[in-house]
């Protein structure tokens, strides 16, 4: 589509050149010839014919399925499972028929294997969607039972070897979107039977370390930023929630487990480097750029929520039951790989190299990371008082901010620059309703803070405008 409407634009100014002169008509016809202008209304009936095609397929569809509903209780078990099978090898094989098409040299067949292929992945997607339908309705037709987590958690993992196999973008996603509903849905049983253990228990509890194993290599594979960026972001957020993040300033929580769930991300992320990857292949795309962006993403969210005073001051007039012991739901084995791995990124960043000089940016990421973790040690063991915690976290926040509005100015990235001028605005306002002030001064506040977005805004543009966006 967006082809076509180029191609046609093109016509257009084409028609508009030879008028004016600027080329002759051999040169239009040379245009006319590469391009196809004289396909274009074709195109537009094929597309047309082909989207109605569609429309009656999927009612054709609706149809039958509604039709098999009404009757699914009258239907033997074997007529079943013949059913359910039939439609999904149909789909999948026809879909993948479609997909595998090799596109032509020629531009007007190559739009129309194009939208072969788009429907190929198109029915490919709907053969995946089909598999959580035909898990479900075999395991009612004979008597399985489970939880749902456990349907979506085999859903995902079926998904995502057909994603491996076929290296398609939309398959890894739907994937990975199973796998952190049968996350989310497994998780209170998880935390509340720690007991009982079952492969769904198991995997809830190491799903980081499983979602690093599959989607990583398979962002790579997929070539797709999107895959790691989104993988990435389960990975840590998986990983908080099984060290059981909120509960990092409770002071029955071991120590470990607060520096595990604050420090581990930052230093996986910051570290992260293509070259365990691109040695067997150099073509691949890099995502180090994306992993540090999301440190800090990262950062400021942690700050930010570590900033406020009630959390310190709450966790603080606990009566602590000191234990060393891990607890149950403490997911050791995936610490202990995540700690290696993170340690052997920093040995590898940090280590001295011929032409290559440490940036000054490893030592400040590596600075905020050693300080907050220091910072969650020390108000363990109440060798500070709570003022000082809340004092350095606001300091951590307002330096990354500034730091961030730097890097822009600096490089004229707008990204930076309007993250640091984010994070200022929450840090002024957020204290500013956090405590007592009178309410005069809360409106001159909100004044003045949308003044300053407004008007740094503005400078920023004007200041950058020789920077590309």
């Amino acid at each position: 589509m967006l082809f076509d409407n180029f191609v046609r634009k093109l016509r257009t100014e084409a028609q508009q050149w030879q008028d004016e002169g600027l080329i002759d008509r051999d040169l239009y016809e040379q245009l006319a010839e590469r391009y196809q202008f004289n396909s274009l209304e074709a195109e537009g009936r094929d597309r047309f014919v082909f989207i109605l095609i569609g429309l009656g397929a999927i009612l054709l569809a609706l149809g039958v399925i509604t039709f098999v509903a009404a009757n699914w209780q009258a239907l033997s078990r074997e007529i079943r499972l013949v059913l359910l099978v039939s439609l999904f090898l149909a789909t999948n094989i026809s879909g993948f028929y479609l997909w595998r098409q090799p596109l032509s040299t020629a531009i007007s067949a190559r739009r129309t294997q194009r939208r072969k292929r788009i429907f190929g992945t198109g029915l490919i997607l709907l053969g995946n969607l089909l598999i959580g339908a035909n898990i479900g309705l075999l395991a009612q037709m004979f008597h399985i039972g489970g939880s749902a987590y456990q349907l979506y958690l085999a859903w995902g993992l079926a998904v995502v070897i057909m994603a491996l196999s076929l290296h398609i973008t939309t398959l890894a996603i739907l994937a990975l979107i199973l796998l952190q509903i049968g996350y989310w849905t497994g998780l209170s049983e998880v935390y509340y039977w720690e007991k009982y253990q079952s492969w769904g228990h198991i995997m809830v509890r190491h799903m980081p370390l499983i979602l690093a194993v599959l989607f990583v290599p398979l962002a790579y594979l997929c070539r797709s930023r999107w895959i790691f960026r989104l993988s990435a972001i389960a990975i840590v957020t998986n990983l908080q929630l099984n060290l059981r993040y909120f509960e990092t300033l409770n002071l029955n929580t071991p120590f470990w487990v607060g520096i595990a769930a604050l420090a581990l991300p930052p230093a996986l992320l910051w570290s992260y480097d293509d070259s365990l990857f691109s040695r067997f292949n150099s073509n691949l795309q890099r995502f180090q750029p994306t992993a540090r962006t999301l440190t800090f993403v990262f950062f400021g969210i942690n700050f930010y929520i570590f900033s406020f005073r009630w959390q310190w001051e709450s966790s603080y007039s606990y009566t602590p039951t000191v234990s060393n012991s891990a607890p149950a739901w403490f997911p050791v084995i995936d610490v202990v790989i995540f700690t290696l791995l993170a340690i052997w990124q920093w040995w590898n960043l940090l280590r001295p190299r011929q032409n290559i000089r440490i940036e000054a940016t490893d030592i400040f990421v590596s600075s905020f990371i050693v300080i907050s973790s220091a910072i969650i040690v020390l108000h363990h063991f109440r060798a500070i008082a709570p003022a000082i915690s809340i004092f350095t976290f606001n300091l951590l926040l307002a330096v990354l901010a500034c730091c961030l509005i730097k890097e822009a100015l600096d490089l004229g990235k707008r990204g930076a620059y309007w993250g640091g001028i984010i994070l200022l605005t929450l840090q002024i306002i957020s204290r500013m309703l956090e405590y007592e002030t009178q309410l005069l001064f809360k409106s001159l506040v909100f004044i003045l803070c949308g003044v300053a977005v407004i008007g740094a805004g503005i400078w920023f543009e004007r200041r950058t405008g020789r920077f590309p966006t």
